[in-house]
C-alpha cells in the first residue's frame, strides 16, 4: 500500500481518484511515498528517504525545491491549465476594471454614505470616471500556454484586435488557437502597439524583472498592464513610476505586495486566479491522478523536473529509471539487462535538461539483484520496480 501526505486542503474529489485499497491518504504520515499540497512550503521540508513524488494543484511550484528533489529521484508534478478557466475570467474582469475605473467608481460611492440626494450627486460626478470600451481595442497577450490561449481567444471574441506572442508555442496550444487572434513578431512589438497588456508566462530566471524600465520606455502611451502570472515578473519601482507619468494608466496584478498598496492606477488583486470551487477541484483531481499513475505504473505526466512518459504497461516487470542526462547511461542499463540474459519486451528513454527517464519493460519475473545492478550505473539517481 501506498501513503500519501497531505500537506494542505484537497479536495474530496482529487483524493477519491486514490483507491483506498491501494492508498492510505493522510494529513500525518511519518514515511510517504507521495506528498499531495497547494501552498505549503517544501523548502524546509526534511525529505523521507522513501519519498517518490509530489504533486502540486496548482501551476507555480515555486514553493517546492525542484532542483533538489530532482537530485533525490523525487519527480514534482504540477497541473498546468486546470486552473486555466478561473484565471481568464478574472482577467476579462481585470480588463474591464483597468478601462472603466468600475472599482474607483464603487468607491467613491461607497463614501456618499450618510448623504442626502445620492441620485443627483452620483449623475454630477459620474464623469469623473469615464473610460473607453476595449472593443475594436488592441490587446497583446504575452505567452499563449493554456491561460493565455484561452484569454486571447475570449477577447478575440469580445471584438478586441488580439496578437499573441509566445516563442515556445506549443503545437497543440496552436490548434486551440483561434485564427482571430494575430502572431506578434515579439514582446517589442507588443509593448509598442497595444492598449492592453497581459502576460501569461513562467517565472524563471530569464524572465523575472521583464517588465522593467527599459521595456516600459517602449510601451504605448496610456497602454493598461495586466500580469496574472507572477508578481516578479514585473519590476514594482519601474511600473510605478510608468503609472504616476502617465505613459501606463492603469496596472492590474494579482499579486500584491505593500509597495502596490494604496497606490493611484495600481489595482492589486488578492491572488484569486484560481479560487473557484471548480479551480480547486479540477487541481486536485489532476494531481492526484499524475500521483497515482506514477506510483502504479510509471507514467509521468506534466513534470517539471523530469520528462513525461507514458509507455503502456502490460502488467510485466518493469523497471522505471530515473537518472543523469549524459552518455552511455542508457547502454548501460540494457547491457545489464542484457547480461542477465533477458530479453527487452519494450522500452523507452526521454529527457528534459540534465536528467532523463527510461523505462524497461521484460518478460522474466525472476531477476533477483538486477535492480541493484542497475542502480549501480554511473548517473543513475533511481530505480523503482514495478
Amino acid at each position: 500500500m501506498y501513503t500519501i501526505l497531505t500537506l494542505n486542503k484537497i479536495a474530496a474529489c482529487g483524493t477519491e481518484q486514490l483507491p483506498a485499497d491501494i492508498f492510505r491518504v493522510s494529513s500525518d504520515a511519518d514515511s510517504p511515498d507521495g506528498i499531495l499540497l497547494r501552498s505549503a512550503d517544501l523548502h524546509s521540508y526534511e525529505v523521507p528517504a522513501g519519498l517518490l513524488a509530489v504533486g502540486r494543484a496548482g501551476a507555480g511550484v515555486n514553493n517546492i525545491p525542484v532542483d533538489r528533489y530532482a537530485e533525490k529521484g523525487i519527480v514534482v508534478f504540477n497541473t498546468p491549465g486546470a486552473n486555466a478557466n478561473a484565471v481568464k475570467e478574472l482577467v476579462i474582469a481585470a480588463l474591464l476594471l483597468s478601462s472603466r475605473k468600475i472599482d474607483a467608481g464603487i468607491n467613491w460611492l461607497q463614501s456618499l454614505s450618510g448623504q442626502t440626494g445620492v441620485a443627483k450627486l452620483v449623475e454630477a460626478g459620474k464623469s469623473q470616471f469615464t473610460g473607453p470600451e476595449i472593443s475594436g481595442k488592441k490587446l497583446g497577450v504575452i505567452g499563449l500556454g493554456a491561460i493565455g490561449v484561452l484569454v486571447a481567444n475570449a477577447c478575440n471574441s469580445l471584438g478586441m484586435e488580439v496578437y499573441g506572442y509566445d516563442p515556445f508555442l506549443s503545437v497543440d496550444a496552436a490548434w486551440r488557437l483561434s485564427r482571430g487572434v494575430h502572431k506578434a513578431p515579439g514582446v517589442d512589438a507588443i509593448l509598442a502597439e497595444c492598449d492592453y497588456i497581459t502576460i501569461h508566462i513562467p517565472l524563471n530566471a530569464q524572465t523575472r524583472g521583464m517588465i522593467n524600465a527599459d521595456s516600459l520606455a517602449k510601451v504605448k502611451n496610456g497602454a493598461r498592464v495586466l500580469n496574472f502570472s507572477r508578481g516578479e515578473l514585473v519590476d514594482n519601482a519601474a511600473i510605478k513610476d510608468a503609472v504616476s507619468n502617465g505613459l501606463v494608466s492603469c496596472y492590474i496584478t494579482d499579486f500584491p505586495n505593500e509597495e502596490l498598496l494604496g497606490v493611484n492606477g495600481v489595482i492589486p488583486i488578492p491572488h484569486l486566479g484560481a479560487s473557484t470551487p471548480e479551480s480547486e477541484d479540477n487541481c486536485a483531481v489532476m494531481a492526484a491522478e499524475e500521483i497515482r499513475e506514477y506510483l502504479l505504473r510509471g507514467t509521468i505526466k506534466n513534470s517539471v523536473n523530469f520528462p513525461d512518459s507514458d509507455l503502456p504497461y502490460t502488467g510485466k516487470k518493469r523497471f522505471c529509471v530515473l537518472h543523469k542526462n549524459i552518455p552511455n547511461v542508457v547502454a548501460s542499463l540494457t547491457k545489464e539487462v542484457a547480461n542477465r540474459g533477458v530479453n527487452i519486451d519494450n522500452m523507452t528513454n526521454r529527457s528534459k535538461g540534465p536528467y532523463a527517464y527510461t523505462v524497461i519493460d521484460v518478460d522474466e519475473s525472476e531477476l533477483t539483484g538486477l535492480e541493484d545492478k542497475l542502480r549501480g550505473v554511473e548517473g543513475v539517481i533511481r530505480v523503482r520496480v514495478i
